[in-house]
């Protein structure tokens, strides 16, 4: 029996949404302080996932200020594709608000945003036979609207909050047979996750509540995959029933750390006597009907493309003057003129390593492990040295240093998960190879670049930065480290 391996995608992809339009999938997930925002797959089998691009992709349309906190920005967004076109509505909490945007084809180019005036997180769309626009929100309310111009025609009112759990949150409705299912997440988006589901005749109510609810939870069991919900339902061509939804793999001492963030996982789903039903969600399962692997882009990056890979991000903007691939052309510059700019990609295997050939010129630049700005390790070269620095909190320290020769040098991380009966999740190792050859420079505790230290929504990402002048970078490779 062929099965598949959760994650279906790795790393910080959390608050999956997913679509179909005839045999192909695509999926949008939650990308909080990032630019560009709201990462976009395609699949066509629901297990091999290839990141088409970003739904945010330009300043128009997302515009996060300099002092936007960490985890801020865009939350939860829903993809649904009606009439002919692809809709994608979310939140910019500490922005715009509510908002959506369209696109004819997944690809793009996606609109300007349109405002809802819809108080809430989690928005969700669901049209009625006859083309009305039903938008729910956290809380749990809804509110029909006018999805071409944001307005608000009714609502919002509210529904169904689940079962007395914390957070209500992530709805979706879905038109089944005779009935509304309005499906979703509380309990809290760490241990205490799970799904519910009720059912009315009308998207207005009233609703009642499926018998077995929770019908999804991990909580208080010892599985290695926790804070299993804010899902989404599917069909496939077949008939069959899916549920993407975001889950956390944590490891090491009590009370275990997550160090990649919510990740997005696959599982079956069977109606019976009216109402989804949902098993644990295993590390495999058995696949889908439809299996089309498809070859991924390569996670070495040689800068010789004339434009970014889609999965290159920068905290909050990045502006054009920072970053250029074609003042050295193959490689990738980075100019602190108008501030430190970084650009990085999730982490999104627990064993892996991440290295990068840097000509530093008379800059300060390096390669950085983050999960935001007080919690990251980074290994930079400035002024003839490279040195190990660890930001945790308050405290900076220079853990290790040494010198080399002026020009290029390759800096690596390689990141190695731990024991489940070892206090931290995973090491990371820094090390710098010039032309005398590789020297290890310090060995770290992963745990205090993790979800249960540093807090926050998010997970580790991997990158290039400059702090002062100007620095070039021939190639970034990653790799997953295979046991």
């Amino acid at each position: 029996m062929r099965t598949y391996d959760n994650p279906v995608i790795g790393g910080f992809h959390p608050d999956p949404s997913v679509c179909r339009v005839g045999e192909d999938y695509y999926l949008a997930c939650s990308s909080f302080e990032y630019f560009p925002g709201v990462p976009l797959f395609h699949s066509r089998d629901l297990v091999h996932w290839r990141q088409l691009g970003n739904v945010l992709d330009r300043p128009g349309q997302l515009d996060l200020p300099d002092d936007t906190p960490a985890s801020a920005g865009i939350y939860a967004p829903t993809l649904r594709h009606h009439d002919g076109r692809f809709y994608l509505i979310t939140t910019d909490v500490r922005g715009k608000g509510t908002f959506l945007v369209t696109a004819d084809r997944p690809e793009g180019p996606w609109s300007d945003p349109v405002l809802v005036d819809v108080p809430g997180i989690d928005p969700d769309l669901a049209w009625d036979e006859d083309g009305t626009c039903w938008c729910a929100v956290a809380g749990v309310t809804v509110s029909r609207i006018d999805p071409a111009t944001g307005k608000v025609l009714e609502g919002p009112l509210p529904i169904w909050s689940g079962t007395g759990l914390q957070h209500p949150e992530a709805p979706h409705l879905y038109r089944v047979g005779d009935w509304w299912y309005l499906m979703i997440a509380e309990g809290g988006t760490a241990g205490g996750h799970s799904v519910s589901i009720a059912r009315a005749r009308s998207p207005r109510g009233p609703y009642e509540p499926a018998p077995a609810n929770p019908i999804l939870s991990h909580r208080s069991t010892d599985l290695p995959i926790q804070s299993t919900g804010h899902a989404d339902l599917v069909t496939a061509p077949d008939g069959t029933w899916w549920m993407v939804l975001l889950g956390t793999r944590p490891r090491g001492w009590f009370p275990g750390f997550h160090v990649l963030g919510r990740e997005t996982f696959l599982t079956p789903v069977e109606w019976v006597d009216g109402w989804p039903r949902v098993g644990p969600v295993r590390e495999q399962h058995p696949a889908p009907g439809a299996w089309h692997p498809v070859e991924l882009p390569p996670v070495r990056d040689d800068f010789d493309a004339p434009a970014l890979d889609p999965s290159w991000i920068s905290p909050r903007s990045r502006p054009d003057g920072s970053w250029s691939l074609t003042e050295r052309p193959g490689w990738l510059t980075l100019d602190a003129k108008s501030g430190p700019a970084f650009l990085a990609r999730r982490q999104q295997h627990p064993d892996c390593r991440a290295s990068v050939r840097i000509d530093p010129g008379s800059g300060r630049a390096g390669l950085s492990v983050r999960m935001d700005e007080a919690h990251r390790y980074d290994i930079e070269v400035a002024g003839g040295a490279v040195s190990v620095v660890a930001r945790i909190g308050p405290v900076r320290e220079r853990i290790a240093e040494h010198a080399v020769e002026p020009g290029p040098v390759v800096l690596t991380v390689d990141i190695a998960a731990t024991d489940a009966e070892t206090r931290a999740p995973d090491t990371l190792a820094f090390s710098v190879e010039g032309p005398e050859g590789a020297v290890e420079l310090a060995e770290l505790d992963g745990r205090y670049l993790s979800t249960q230290v540093a807090g926050g929504f998010t997970g580790r990402v991997i990158g290039m930065y400059v702090t002062e002048g100007e620095a070039a970078f021939d190639w970034f490779d990653y790799q997953e480290a295979l046991r």
